[in-house]
């Protein structure tokens, strides 16, 4: 007997995703974080992050955006509120 989490609907989400994105790791309560890195010109890069519930169903996506020695300086969350981008100082989200 199958449960809801090993439906067919959830497995084919969850290779869906696991096909766009490069790299993922279990949370709590058996969701999925997933991501993915786009690299800039001066050296900067973008992390596109997904999480997951265990139903794969989206929990929230957004934009990390780290400078060239690997800080992160801005956040821009996309869902499930689009709040705009925040700039980060000091390991602080302002």
């Amino acid at each position: 007997m199958s449960t809801q989490a090993e439906s067919p609907e959830v497995l084919r989400r969850r290779r869906r995703n696991e096909r766009i994105f490069a790299a993922w790791e279990q949370t709590e309560g058996g969701g999925r974080r997933y991501w993915y890195d786009v690299s800039g010109r001066a050296g900067w890069r973008a992390r596109y992050v997904k999480e997951v519930d265990a139903l794969e169903r989206t929990t929230s996506f957004r934009q990390e955006i780290y400078d060239a020695e690997g800080r992160l300086r801005e956040v821009h969350q996309k869902h499930p509120v689009d709040t705009g981008h925040m700039r980060v100082g000091n390991g602080e989200v302002s």
